[in-house]
Formats: structure tokens, C-alpha cells, sequence
């Protein structure tokens, strides 16, 4: 085997969490990201661990059709990067990066390519393929970003990915600083001025035959608010933990902390948007974008973690809290 090193990373991961440490939101908008430090910065970093030389970086995300975007351009032709696509499914969801991903550690495991592997990556999915890289070989390091109050010490890490590794590393927070960079502060003006554009009555010469566009703008009637049920303590006799049902189960704090991330995600997409996103987004109202509704769940999980941010009762009040904000703005 080859006495080299290969980093295999997720990109999605990793900007997410760049992002968020930067701008305080996963909101692709709302930050900048300087590809080639974050890419030199990081072979510098395996390569002061090991004393190794690097085969290749991996670098995987998604796009619509699985196409290159000018962003993955630029990124393909930083030198020794490889850049591997998977597809944006109808709803938002990506499809096929952990495939790309698993096949190409396994890969070059099997070849003997190099004998480290460095995975920037926090997916569950991918410990088989760490087993199997292991199995022909290779180490496997998990490289991440330190978060102190985590048990694993690194943030959103799947605790059996971590338990598979052989070892896990950090990204000096040095190079994230310099490599993720927030575009600007809230701009209250184009916020309020996008949003009064938005909502203002156009002009549309006679006779006027509605469009679908044109009704669904049309405010939706409102939906009385249902009143939660009381709460009530529950133990199982079936070895399963004792726990609440209702709204005892979560904290006050955590469904504040999940209306100020609502907020705040409103507050960042409405800063960097145009009027005619915001005229979509309120036609389709109360549904929401899987960009925006991805970007919700990911900031709340960087906050109150993934198990949390997984109840509904949580999911609710963030999108509530979300549209909350547009009504205040519009």
C-alpha cells in the first residue's frame, strides 16, 4: 500500500458547519467561502499529522442533474482536488454523495492507493464503508470541527461513524475563520424594501384573467391554533426510559432557542433575497422551500442537536417562527 494520504469530504458537512460558525446560519447566502485555503489549509493540516504527501482530495456535494455548476468549476480546478457530484432530488434532498463517497474510500483502499484515508464527514451511512476501507488496510480518520460541549469533541459526528474510526482529528479553527467569511451584516432597508415590494398590488391591464400565480397570492384564511394537550408523565414497565408525552418533553428554553433560529434564518434569507423570491415564497405559503426549510433544521441542529431537532413539536416552531417574521416585516 502505498505510504500516502487521501481526504475524502463531504461538502455539504463541512460548508454547513463553516458557515454556521461564521455567519450563524447554514444559509449558503449568507456567507462566502474561499475554496482554495480551506482546501490548502486542510492538505496542510493531514500532511503536519502524518509527514505524509497527499494522493487526491475528494470533494463531494450535490447539484441539480448531477451538473457542474461555475462553483464546481472552480473547485475542479484547484490542483489535486477531484470533484464528485450526486443529484438534488424534486424535494431538495441529495442522492448518491454517500454512494460516491463509499465507493471511492473502498476504491482506494482496495488499490492501495494510499494507507490514510481523512473523512470530513458526519454521516451514519458511511461506517460500512469505513469498516470495509479498514478491512483492506487503510486507516480511517475522521477530521471535524472541535466543539467542546459534544462528548465526541467534534460537532455533528454520528456517534458510530465515530466509534468505526480509527481516530478523530480537528480543523484548526484558524483556517475555518479565514476560510468562511459572513457577506455583510442585516440590511433592514433592502429587507423592508424587498418586502414592500413584494406585497405591493401589481398593475395588470384589462380584462383581467387570474392566473394560478395570481390566486395562490391571495392570503390564506387562518388556521385556528389547536391547544396542546395536557402533559402528563410516562413510565414504561418495558425497559424503555421513563419520559413525558406532550409539551413536557421539551424544555421552554429549546423551543425559544428554536423561534430565535427561525428568526434569524428569516432575517439572513430576506437580507440577501429579491422581491420576486419573496412573492413565491409567500404564494406558496405555508410551505416552505427545501433550501430554507433544510437550512431551518440544520442551524437547530447545530444549537439543540440532531435527536432534538427531530421532534415535531420543535420543527413546528421553527417554521412557525420563520413565517412569524415575514408577517411582522410584511
Amino acid at each position: 500500500m502505498m505510504n500516502q494520504t487521501a481526504i475524502f469530504i463531504d461538502a455539504g458537512f463541512l460548508l454547513s458547519l463553516g458557515g454556521h460558525r461564521a455567519a450563524g446560519t447554514t444559509l449558503r447566502s449568507a456567507f462566502t467561502t474561499h475554496y482554495e485555503a480551506l482546501v490548502r489549509g486542510i492538505v496542510q493540516t493531514v500532511k503536519k499529522n502524518t509527514g505524509l504527501n497527499n494522493l487526491r482530495v475528494y470533494w463531494y456535494d450535490a447539484s441539480k442533474d448531477g451538473l457542474f455548476t461555475e462553483q464546481h468549476k472552480r473547485i475542479g480546478l484547484i490542483p489535486g482536488v477531484k470533484v464528485r457530484l450526486g443529484r438534488i432530488s424534486y424535494n431538495g434532498e441529495q442522492k448518491g454523495v454517500d454512494l460516491r463517497l463509499a465507493l471511492d474510500l473502498v476504491g482506494v483502499a482496495r488499490n492501495c492507493s494510499a494507507s490514510i484515508a481523512y473523512l470530513v464527514s458526519g454521516d451514519d451511512d458511511l461506517a460500512e464503508a469505513v469498516e470495509e476501507a479498514q478491512d483492506l488496510g487503510m486507516k480511517v480518520v475522521l477530521l471535524g470541527i472541535a466543539k467542546s460541549d459534544s462528548r465526541l469533541g467534534v460537532a455533528s459526528v454520528a456517534e458510530h461513524l465515530a466509534l468505526t474510526a480509527d481516530y478523530i482529528e480537528t480543523i484548526p479553527s484558524q483556517l475555518l475563520d479565514s476560510a468562511f467569511t459572513k457577506v455583510l451584516e442585516w440590511d433592514k432597508h433592502h429587507s423592508e424594501k424587498t418586502s414592500e415590494i413584494a406585497g405591493a398590488p401589481t398593475a395588470v391591464p384589462k380584462p383581467v384573467v387570474p392566473s394560478p400565480a395570481m390566486l395562490a397570492q391571495k392570503p390564506l384564511p387562518k388556521v385556528p391554533v389547536q391547544p396542546e394537550p395536557n402533559v402528563e408523565m410516562v413510565y414504561s414497565s418495558g425497559g424503555e426510559r421513563p419520559g413525558y408525552k406532550g409539551n413536557a418533553a421539551y424544555e421552554q428554553k429549546e423551543l425559544k432557542v428554536a423561534e430565535e433560529i427561525g428568526a434569524k434564518v428569516a432575517e439572513s434569507w430576506l437580507a440577501f433575497t429579491t422581491q420576486q423570491e419573496v412573492v413565491e415564497l409567500m404564494a406558496d405559503k405555508p410551505q416552505l422551500p427545501p433550501e430554507i426549510d433544510r437550512t431551518l433544521l440544520k442551524d437547530c441542529a447545530q444549537v439543540l442537536g440532531e435527536w432534538k431537532t427531530d421532534q415535531q413539536i420543535i420543527r413546528r416552531t421553527l417554521r412557525g417562527a420563520f413565517w412569524e417574521y415575514l408577517a411582522k416585516i410584511m
